[in-house]
């Protein structure tokens, strides 16, 4: 109980006086947006045992089945090693399959197994509970607005 009640008191005392200087740095408040928003993305997909990594990886290749690992990469801005990681990941889990690209078997084509397409279902329905969650924030226009500055950001 005390540990709970000291972080209590410090979330009380950082509300009280700010953080100072640090509370003009805009890349603090996206960290602290960022958190957020994985903390509840966490939560949300606990029970499905997928990162928001896996789900991306899952939802790209029902939309382009045969896509390749490097093309997935690339779409995702992951690096190589950590794209095969979730691709070894899922493909343990017989979510999905790499098959060789006829004429060039040096790439491999990622498809979803029928194991993967009904987790990916499950991943939609709390990808969309969890967007709620995150819209209610923001009117429409302002989530429109906000996807167009996180773009100049990532883009």
């Amino acid at each position: 109980m005390g540990k709970n009640r000291d972080s209590a008191d410090a979330a009380i005392a950082v509300a009280e006086v700010g953080r100072g200087d640090l509370d003009s740095v805009l890349g603090f408040h996206i960290r602290l947006a960022h958190g957020a928003v994985y903390r509840h993305f966490t939560e949300t997909f606990s029970e499905l045992g997928l990162t928001q990594k896996q789900v991306s990886v899952l939802w790209l290749v029902a939309d382009w089945p045969g896509l390749s690992q490097t093309d997935l990469s690339q779409h995702l801005q992951m690096d190589r090693a950590t794209t095969t990681e979730i691709i070894n990941r899922l493909a343990a889990r017989d979510l999905l399959r790499r098959e060789p690209i006829p004429g060039d078997r040096r790439k491999l084509a990622l498809h979803l197994q029928p194991a993967g397409a009904e987790m990916l279902e499950q991943a939609r329905q709390a990808v969309r509970a969890h967007e709620a969650w995150l819209k209610r924030r923001f009117s429409e226009a302002e989530v429109e607005t906000l996807i167009g500055l996180l773009e100049r950001i990532h883009g």
